[in-house]
């Protein structure tokens, strides 16, 4: 039986509780039982991401290099393998085999480097990022949930935090990201969205220099997902000398590299910045769950929302 990465057990546990420790539990057996099935052999260390473990693998009948990933069952992880799907490798791993019932893939194996352990620029990443968000807009499957669809209620979410928290957003700011709700939330094309479109999301390989993995699988505007890769640079931003000229520039290198309407991404940026602001507040960050580091995160949010308030 494979070992379970602490980490990993830790946090299923902290996180869900006593599902969480009965699908730890159970883990090392749905791991054999699908090497079994898939006819695959260990091939490596095991590591794991932030819900699932993966186990490099091989399978004898062929000269491909694999990984098995096995996921904590949960909501936001049922349509991954769709997306996979759909995208057929372009800009993303290639899916082999999935068992829908055990939120279970056999991927193709890239590189365990990320675009954030090579640690590029700023523009870099917004630029890789670009260009796979351009490869992996296609059209969505129709079974794939619609980012429209959540539109109303954003905006409900968006008001109720703003009257119920503490916080120093001007009222124009959280204004601006009720109308892109509003607007553009309502607005949307049925294209495939990664969803969670970040730099430790996108992998260093052989077939192409770079493939996306962990997708969320959203059918929306592709320009969502610049939001996401913005706010997903936070840290490496708040030292900046002139936020606002640094936030605008590279929010003009993202929308070059994905061919998208530059105006668009600066509206969902501005909202994925309220919302960080308002989250932050009352669940704090995985890099900053309390105190003055919170408080710290929390108000670069806020910088950043304003400054891409028109």
């Amino acid at each position: 039986m494979i070992g379970i990465p602490e980490g990993l057990a830790r946090g299923t546990v902290e996180r869900e509780g006593g599902r969480g420790a009965a699908w730890i539990a159970g883990l090392p057996a749905i791991v054999e039982d699908l090497l079994e099935r898939w006819e695959c052999v260990p091939d490596g260390e095991v590591t794991h991401g932030g819900v699932g473990v993966i186990v490099p693998v091989r399978r004898p009948s062929d000269a491909g290099r694999f990984v098995l990933k096995v996921s904590f069952p949960h909501p936001g992880n049922v349509h991954e393998p769709d997306a996979f799907e759909a995208w057929e490798g372009r800009g993303a791993v290639l899916l082999h085999r999935r068992d829908d019932a055990l939120f279970a893939l056999l991927l193709e194996r890239a590189h365990r480097s990320t675009l954030a352990a090579l640690r590029p620029d700023d523009e870099t990443v917004m630029r890789v990022a670009g260009r796979l968000n351009h490869r992996l807009a296609v059209p969505a499957p129709a079974r794939l949930p619609r980012l429209r669809d959540r539109a109303g209620t954003w905006a409900a979410e968006l008001r109720r935090d703003a009257a119920e928290l503490a916080h120093g957003l001007p009222s124009r700011v959280v204004e601006a990201a009720v109308a892109t709700a509003r607007d553009l939330g309502r607005d949307q094309p049925d294209t495939l969205v990664h969803g969670d479109l970040h730099a430790r999301n996108i992998l260093r390989a052989d077939r192409e220099p770079w493939l996306a993995v962990d997708p969320k699988g959203w059918a929306g505007d592709p320009a969502y997902d610049g939001g996401t890769l913005l706010k997903s640079r936070a840290l490496s931003l708040m030292g900046a000398d002139d936020l606002t000229r640094t936030v605008d520039r590279l929010l003009d290198v993202f929308a070059e590299a994905a061919h998208l309407d530059r105006e668009r991404v600066r509206r969902w940026a501005q909202f994925h910045a309220v919302q960080a602001s308002f989250h932050g507040r009352r669940h704090g960050f995985r890099v900053a769950r309390d105190g003055p580091r919170l408080d710290r995160v929390t108000h670069f949010a806020d910088a950043v929302a304003t400054s891409l308030t028109c």
